[in-house]
């Protein structure tokens, strides 16, 4: 970008500013702490200039908007055409008590539905199973059955919304429950639209909710691939999640490289059951954290869909221009939020918020200032979802494409984050690719010290976090929590249990049969898993057939 005499012409700038302007500046007012470092314990440098973009070419590395490499976004217009989608998480207790928080979201002008689902619906157990006791509703809401989904969605046209749901080892029969509970409605697959995150890979690094051995857990991904190319076709039959593996205390570095190479394992399952790289790529999704360190987000996002175009273009010859875009959602940091002084939640979510869109996030949910409580209150979601209108509407930010883009600091940390990865997708490939790393517990070991020593830093002064260990104060709690219906659980025990004995129990047995029978060969089970749901066939029966036919996983002790 810069020719050698202008090199020369900064340089020397620079050693004459240190050597003047700086060393007195120190001299009078000495910097407040000897190292400045990111989120991600990286040292940051007190002034970038032009010297750190020396290999730096603008055309190559930064490109326009909507074209290869994709830096500056996936869109040519980006905000200026359309606003990304504002998709709130949400769900607890009942279907009802959700369906409730649903219709008021988006009255309040939110534009997509997020499903958080409970514990035992996460790991595929019905909610009256002895392995679900006390858990129901307490994460998310508890989906057992279609009938569970069809009152979850009830008076909400699955045609006009656009619906990602946060589950995995149990995605597929979610998934096929959503699909059937919108035949009700008299909506059919192909005109539904949304995600399901089914990312199982990033469950065994990170987030642990998993059930079955990686191997069937990676068919039953493609499986839903493949059932979405050809039956679903505006579906996003996965979220490749960076997001669970930052909560488990990932660097940013670490985030986007293990997503990365998740979603590169992903690609190479899918081509290797004979599907075209260019007829599912397009409908691969990503999810990110926004953490608080502003700048280093909005580096990691751009970095993102440069590596992943580069990849999509050349290891995988993707010829159509969607399947090398990065489209993503992104969700501030949970992890940043602290219970105590709570209202300086609203505070951190606004700024992770502005990373993600200053980052050209295609959707976005923010965290309410509760959270690190309770289950969000209707009045801290509300907050929540206006801290994303007020960025859409007052802020300007959303008026002109990258407007950070040529940033000296940014594009060089930008480089450096991509060659981070870059290193790190190295050494996956010496441990001889994604599940042998998992495995060998590669990804959880990089996890877990990254973890700690951004703890240590908390602990011994060098990181402050306002309200914890800076600024504290003892003082009251003064946010109202939310208060779940305490009838919930009797309620969908009762529903459950009349729903076996009035379906049709010989059908549904059949179907399960006919199920195992697919598991046990090498079927797309897609149509036999919807097969079981349309009988009302329960969540746990479903997986309870797997569980039986692909076993249950049990995770490794690493030293």
């Amino acid at each position: 970008m810069y020719d050698p005499e202008m090199l020369e012409a900064f340089r020397h700038a620079s050693e004459e500013w240190e050597k003047d302007t700086l060393q007195k500046s120190l001299s009078a007012r000495p910097e407040r702490r000897e190292r400045f470092i990111s989120t991600s314990s990286e040292t940051v440098k007190r002034l970038y200039t032009p010297e750190d973009l020396q290999d730096y070419e603008v055309l190559r590395d930064l490109g326009m908007p909507g074209e290869y490499p994709y830096t500056r976004g996936v869109h040519p217009t980006m905000y200026r055409g359309r606003l990304w989608t504002m998709r709130m998480f949400a769900g607890f207790g009942s279907a009802e008590e959700t369906n409730k928080r649903f219709r008021y979201l988006l009255e309040q002008g939110q534009t997509g539905l997020s499903v958080a689902f409970d514990l035992p619906t996460l790991m595929g157990y019905d909610s009256d199973a002895p392995e679900a006791v006390g858990e129901f509703g307490k994460c998310g809401v508890g989906v057992a059955s279609l009938q569970d989904m069809e009152l979850l969605f009830a008076d909400i046209p699955l045609d006009k919304v656009s619906t990602s749901m946060t589950i995995n080892s149990p995605a597929a029969v979610t998934w096929a429950m959503y699909i059937a509970a919108a035949e009700k409605q008299g909506v059919k697959p192909e005109a539904l639209r949304g995600t399901i995150q089914n990312d199982i890979l990033k469950e065994y690094i990170a987030q642990k909710e998993f059930i079955f051995p990686p191997k069937p857990s990676m068919r039953l991904v493609v499986d839903t691939i493949e059932f979405g190319t050809n039956e679903v076709p505006q579906w996003n039959t996965i979220s490749i999640s960076g997001y669970h593996i930052r909560e488990a205390g990932s660097t940013a570095a670490q985030e986007l490289a293990f997503t990365l190479a998740d979603g590169m394992e992903y690609v190479r399952w899918a081509i290797a059951r004979g599907l075209d790289v260019d007829a599912f790529a397009p409908r691969l999704s990503f999810f990110f954290n926004a953490h608080n360190d502003f700048f280093e987000e909005i580096a990691k996002y751009r970095a993102a869909r440069r590596i992943w175009a580069h990849e999509m273009k050349h290891t995988f010859k993707a010829k159509k221009q969607r399947s090398r875009l990065m489209r993503f959602h992104t969700q501030t940091a949970g992890v940043s939020l602290t219970a105590q002084q709570p209202e300086n939640n609203i505070v951190r979510v606004a700024i992770q918020a502005l990373a993600a869109v200053l980052g050209g996030t295609q959707s976005l949910h923010t965290n309410s200032m509760d959270e690190a409580l309770a289950l969000p209150s209707a009045h801290a979601a509300t907050i929540a979802l206006r801290t994303q209108q007020i960025i859409a509407e007052e802020s300007g930010v959303a008026n002109t494409i990258d407007p950070l883009g040529g940033s000296y600091y940014l594009e060089a940390l930008t480089h450096q984050i991509e060659a981070q990865a870059r290193d790190y997708f190295d050494r996956i490939e010496e441990l001889g690719g994604v599940l042998p790393a998992i495995d060998a517990g590669f990804f959880q070991r990089e996890i877990h010290e990254a973890a700690y020593r951004y703890q240590r830093e908390i602990d011994n002064g060098e990181r402050q976090i306002v309200g914890v260990n800076a600024y504290a104060a003892a003082e009251p709690l003064k946010i109202p929590l939310l208060a779940m219906d305490p009838q919930g659980y009797e309620r969908q025990a009762t529903r459950l249990a009349e729903l076996r004995e009035r379906r049709d129990n010989g059908a549904v047995g059949q179907a399960l049969d006919r199920l195992r029978i697919a598991c046990q060969g090498t079927e797309n089970t897609m149509p036999f898993i919807l097969e079981a749901v349309r009988r009302y066939a329960t969540l746990g029966e479903i997986i309870d057939v797997m569980r039986e036919v692909f076993g249950t996983y049990q995770e490794p002790t690493w030293l």
